[in-house]
């Protein structure tokens, strides 16, 4: 059978086949050690950016009041998504054996150092890989500025409809704002009414980092460029969260809210890998071997890459289609998708047809 979903037709295997494969996949996954922790990776990794943010800011006291510092703005953006990286790895247990210890490191990085709650991300982020681009459970592809299903894209009224049908088109430029839009969504949950999980430790690891980090800015800068700094440092931020997350789904097939499909095949024909080397894996985290991060979320970083090879044998003997494109090709999957579904923000009593010979 298959499931044709945005223009895509996938091929869907019989669900026991499947599912009795999986088990075996697992076992391989574990007899070749794919699972076991990676510390002293993590640590490096960690030491490099902390390394690396200490020369950022050991630059902005050198470089004093000048218009370079927009220059560090623009490196600390960097910085930030790459510990917002260690933040979601943690948070799938990938670093420490107990859930703890990953817990508390997560929470840290993510609350104390990147500026967004740990818990906000872990409710939001569960619920992305139980079901990913299921409809009305996946709040990756829920309604907000961008439509990602044509029902919604339908919705649009006013300027966001204008927006919506240029949504494809305006993607990058929309990131600008992606690093707001994360701090305040994240932060807003942990003022809303019910019970949240470490409340009060977020929202001191919050204050402080905030604190700090507007402090020394218009303490050491005039106002004018403090904003200035603050504008690249969430704009680079925005733009490079939203350029590592959005290839791994976005274009690929949305599954309707109540249809039935088996754990692994609905993990691999949602997910698209991204093709290129140690810089690629480096630049996007991880996040470029997508269908096996989804597969195992606890697997280390380092093992990806091996994984990768006995997951695709896996899919072909199967017949699962296993995706897998370039870094270009895979921003212009992106593109195409959103400004398909765009279309359906199209006016009513604009047509086409019309408005052709309306101009001739």
């Amino acid at each position: 059978m298959s499931i044709t979903t945005s223009g895509r037709s996938v091929r869907v295997a019989k669900p026991n086949d499947v599912v009795a494969s999986y088990s075996t996949l697992l076992k391989q996954v574990r007899k070749e050690g794919l699972l076991n922790r990676r510390r002293r990776f993590y640590v490096s990794v960690f030491a490099a950016l902390a390394l690396t943010m200490g020369a950022a800011w050991t630059g902005f006291a050198l470089l004093g009041d000048t218009w370079f510092q927009l220059l560090i703005a623009a490196v600390l953006g960097i910085v930030f998504t790459q510990i917002a990286f260690l933040a979601h790895e943690a948070s799938h247990r990938q670093i420490f054996k107990t859930r703890g210890a990953n817990d508390w490191s997560g929470r840290i990085l993510a609350a104390g150092v990147v500026g967004i709650s740990y818990q906000w991300w872990m409710n939001k982020h569960t619920r992305h890989h139980n079901d990913p681009n299921v409809v009305g459970k996946d709040p990756d592809i829920e309604i907000d500025t961008i439509s990602f299903i044509e029902e919604d894209a339908a919705k649009a009224k006013g300027l966001h409809a204008w927006i919506t049908r240029r949504q494809g088109y305006l993607f990058f430029p929309l990131l600008t704002f992606e690093g707001v839009n994360l701090h305040a969504k994240s932060i807003g949950t942990l003022f809303r009414p019910g019970a949240v999980q470490g409340r009060w430790i977020e929202l001191a690891l919050l204050a402080m980092r905030f604190g700090a980090y507007l402090g020394v800015l218009f303490w050491f800068l005039p106002v004018g460029m403090a904003f200035a700094f603050i504008g690249v440092q969430m704009a680079v931020f925005g733009i490079y969260m939203g350029a590592s997350f959005a290839p791994n789904h976005k274009g690929m097939p949305i599954i309707p809210k109540n249809s039935k499909l088996d754990f692994f095949q609905k993990q691999v024909l949602t997910s698209r890998n991204i093709r290129g080397g140690n810089f690629v894996n480096n630049a996007f985290g991880g996040l470029n071997f997508q269908i096996e991060h989804h597969l195992f979320p606890d697997m280390p970083r380092p093992h990806l890459r091996k994984a990768a090879l006995i997951v695709r044998e896996h899919c072909e003997r199967l017949k699962v289609p296993y995706t897998e494109v370039g870094v270009a090709a895979s921003y212009g999957a992106v593109v195409s998708y959103l400004n398909r579904v765009g279309l359906a923000a199209r006016d009513p009593f604009d047509c086409p047809m019309v408005n052709k010979y309306r101009h001739q």
